[in-house]
């Protein structure tokens, strides 16, 4: 089921492991076209876009396109107990985490009278999307909603596909955590068309264009977020996911085996990769797949997985080159099933999971990090979702007239040195009697 990949032996750059690390280039390329002109169409028409859209893609029509608040209502009063609770702790976890990534504003003086203050500022309005094709996803609303309020944010807009199975409703369950969060500003559109329809705004509905959008999904969300940004700021293309388990001789075959179905069951696109220096557990690794997969529910969603070109069990030499080869392939999730594992030498990958009894399961949940992450080898240089992404750096400048005079000069020399004379002059000004 998953194809084995032997770079025993042979020792590779930086540069030739990235070109070795399995990927399916192939969907995203295709999802980058096709993304850019489902936004397109939703910038141009609006609501009438959205409705062609959910009728393609959804086999939905008729629906509001903007949930009524009573709806919301309804779901939370018909939210099983059991989920209300597990939701309410995920909440209480996330909200604990999200607080330590607020920076405190910092005062720095350079001398009398001179300051610089750095302080970080939410912006005003988010939207963030939750999927709902394959899966249902009110963790994500958590993920997505909870760090969006501890940044300070005062307007969510959360967006989710119509479900042909609920009337063309958005799932009751995502509707019941929005509502437990305090959200009531909720549409049913999903894939790249409700990328667009947050970023440009739709009047006929109520939209307005927000600042940020957040969120994950398959590849065709992630693309679309690549065709707003500059419209606004989003975070990083949490596309397809991918689990990348780096395991020695220690590791228990049942659990390597167990988390890479786990992803696997995402979507036909996930990414599930192995890496290891054990002949023998890779074998037993394989082994255990073959007889657990065929079990699973989503059997047949994971074998397609398991079986494309983005899934692989990897052989190398040694610890070094796994390690090597990890930093290379930056994955969304990793896992490190080792004796003694290092987690400060994987210093490319969106979340790190240490030790048998830290699945990425726990933290999908409720391990109180954030599920929306970095995909497509992004973790070499952008962070999953925070506090931090809904907060922008200000500076605040305060110099008297004696601070501005110890510099003067050389604002002036500067603005010369540039060509740029009237900067200086705007200083000089201040002085002249």
């Amino acid at each position: 089921m998953l194809r084995t990949i032997d770079l025993r032996g042979r020792e590779l750059s930086a540069a030739e492991l990235l070109a070795i690390v399995p990927r399916a280039s192939a969907a995203r390329e295709e999802a980058l076209a096709t993304a850019a002109a489902l936004v397109h169409d939703v910038a141009q028409t609006g609501e009438a876009a959205l409705r062609d859209q959910a009728e393609r893609f959804d086999g939905v029509s008729g629906h509001a396109v903007r949930v009524p608040e009573a709806h919301l209502e309804e779901a939370l009063n018909a939210l099983d107990p059991t989920v209300r609770a597990a939701l309410e702790e995920a909440i209480r976890r996330v909200r604990a985490a999200s607080a330590a990534q607020i920076p405190p504003a910092i005062v720095t003086d350079l001398g009398p009278g001179a300051r610089v203050t750095q302080r970080w500022q939410p912006v005003r309005r988010v939207g963030v999307y939750v999927p709902g094709g394959k899966a249902v996803y009110p963790s994500s609303v958590v993920m997505n909603v909870v760090p969006a309020q501890v940044a300070g944010v005062t307007e969510v807009a959360l967006a989710s596909p119509p479900q042909r199975s609920h009337g063309g409703r958005v799932h009751p369950v995502i509707l019941a955590a929005a509502r437990l969060l305090g959200v009531t500003e909720v549409y049913a559109m999903g894939g790249a068309g409700a990328i667009g329809a947050l970023a440009h705004g739709v009047a006929s509905i109520g939209l307005a264009p927000v600042d940020v959008v957040t969120g994950p999904g398959n590849n065709f969300v992630a693309a679309a977020k690549r065709a707003v940004a500059g419209l606004v700021g989003t975070d990083a293309e949490a596309g397809a996911t991918e689990i990348l388990i780096v395991a020695d001789d220690s590791a228990d075959a049942r659990l390597v085996a167990a988390d890479l179905i786990s992803q696997a069951e995402h979507d036909e696109q996930a990414a599930a990769v192995l890496v290891t220096a054990s002949a023998t557990l890779a074998a037993a690794v394989a082994d255990e797949i073959a007889v657990r997969a065929p079990r699973t529910l989503h059997a047949e969603r994971v074998a397609v997985a398991l079986a494309g070109p983005q899934s692989a069990i990897i052989l190398v030499d040694d610890l070094a080159t796994a390690t090597a080869l990890s930093n290379a392939y930056a994955p969304e999730h990793l896992e490190l099933h080792l004796t003694d594992p290092s987690p400060e030498d994987f210093v490319h990958a969106g979340a790190v999971f240490v030790g048998d009894h830290s699945p990425v399961s726990l933290g999908d949940y409720l391990a109180g990090s954030n599920h929306v992450l970095p995909t497509g080898g992004q973790a070499r240089y952008a962070s999953g979702l925070s506090a931090s992404t809904f907060l922008r750096p200000q500076q605040v400048i305060e110099y008297d007239r004696e601070a501005l005079a110890a510099v003067r000069d050389g604002i002036v020399t500067l603005a010369n040195a540039e060509v740029l004379p009237a900067h200086g002059e705007a200083v000089e000004a201040r002085f002249e009697a």
